[in-house]
Parts: C-alpha cells; structure tokens; sequence
C-alpha cells in the first residue's frame, strides 16, 4: 500500500491548549454564576488557583473574553462583566480588502436575505416622515452616474433599515456597506430591476407587506442573477 499522501490522509491530531480549555471555563462560569453587567469577576489568583492553572494562562483566556466583548477592565475593580458586543469582532475584519470572494459573496447573499425580510418591521414602525425622506432619496437618483448611484442605493436602502428601528439591524447594516459598494462598483454597466426605488416608496405608502416583498424580490432580481456568476 503506497504511504505517498499520508499526511493529507492522516491529519494531525490537535489538542484544546490551556488557555483554550481556561476560556471555555471562564465563559461557563459567568453563566453558572448568572453575571450581570458591572458584576466584578474573581482576581487572577483567585482564578489560577480554583483551576490549577498558572496566572499567565489565566490572564491570556481573560484576553480571549476581552477580545470577545464580554468583559473589560475597570480602575479599581479589575474585571467586569460588561454587555457582549456581538458584532465588535465581525466588525473589525469585515474589509473586502482581507476577504476572499467566496467570503464576498455569502455575505452579499446574506444582505440580500436580509432586505427581502424588511417588510415586516416597516409596515410596523414607518411613518409619514419616513416615506417622505425615502421618496425625496429616490427622486434625486441618477442612474447614469455610478459613483453617485451606488450612493443613493446606500441612501436609500441605508434608510429602510433607519426605519426598521432596530439598533442591532442597523449597526450590522452600516457593516455591511463596503461589501455592497465593493460588488456593485464591480458592475459593467449598473444594474436595475424591474422595481424601482420610486416603486418601493409606492408600495410603502398604498401597498401591502406581501406586496413590498414581491417588489423587494423583483428590485434585487439583478443582483441575485449576478451572483451565479460572481
């Protein structure tokens, strides 16, 4: 039996280090112990000891939750439980100057997901306000000018998630827009669907939610063609 190949074959066995296995008991720990926001956690020594572990290995999975968000340091009282940023992280590498086009693409297809899924938190907290700042958006779009297009589809789409009134949607959103400039600067010629923003605006005002859904679906159909070719 030839052995060429075997390393591909037969991966090598990785073992959890300590300060992995020290992470993981930390993060169990807060939720056994059900910790709230400013909630100081044990000293390092304290920890090291409780786990057999030396302060170094402590420090470093204590580093690992500080990278996560879930915990920070305090003058005067060390470490804290603090509120998870849970998209602190995503932040900082979504660039699509570090991101492979296969990276670029899911998440492309994941905004897409996410715009055609609106409809259900606008029709709850829209108001006239709302409507009046998205038409006046859509009627100053020109789609001759691409740099200028891409950022009144920014505007416009920006201003749907504004709407929706969740923080979270939102600030996930504001993430999102260099991936969206990044592929639709990647464009020949700039792409439209059959529903225009104008159309969007209409349907908000008169139409229904399952019919802001079809157009949604209809006004990104370019976009979800592209990707088969992406």
């Amino acid at each position: 039996m030839s052995t060429r190949g075997l390393n591909s074959d037969l991966q090598k066995i990785s073992t959890p280090t300590m300060a992995d296995i020290v992470e993981v008991k930390l993060i169990e720990f807060l939720k056994k112990k059900a910790f709230q926001p400013g909630d100081a956690l044990p000293k390092e020594l304290e920890m090291a000891e409780a786990l057999g572990v030396s302060r170094n290995v402590v420090r470093e999975g204590l580093s690992r939750l500080k990278m996560l968000g879930l915990i920070e340091s305090r003058k005067k009282r060390g470490m804290v439980f603090v509120h998870p940023d849970i998209l602190g992280s995503f932040e900082k590498v979504l660039d699509p100057i570090i991101m492979d086009h296969t990276t670029l693409k899911d998440i492309f297809e994941l905004r897409l997901v996410l715009e055609m899924g609106l409809a259900e938190l606008l029709y709850l907290k829209r108001t006239d306000k709302d409507i009046k700042e998205l038409e006046r958006i859509a009627k100053t779009q020109d789609i001759e000018d691409n740099t200028f297009r891409i950022k009144q589809e920014i505007a416009f789409h920006g201003k749907l998630y504004e709407i929706t009134g969740n923080e979270t949607l939102k600030r996930f959103q504001i993430m999102l827009l260099p991936i969206f400039g990044y592929v639709t600067a990647m464009e020949d010629k700039p792409l439209r669907g059959k529903v225009s923003h104008l159309d969007l605006v209409e349907i908000l005002k008169h139409g229904s939610k399952e019919d802001f859904n079809k157009g949604m679906l209809e006004h990104l159909a370019p976009h979800l063609d592209r990707l088969r070719d992406f």
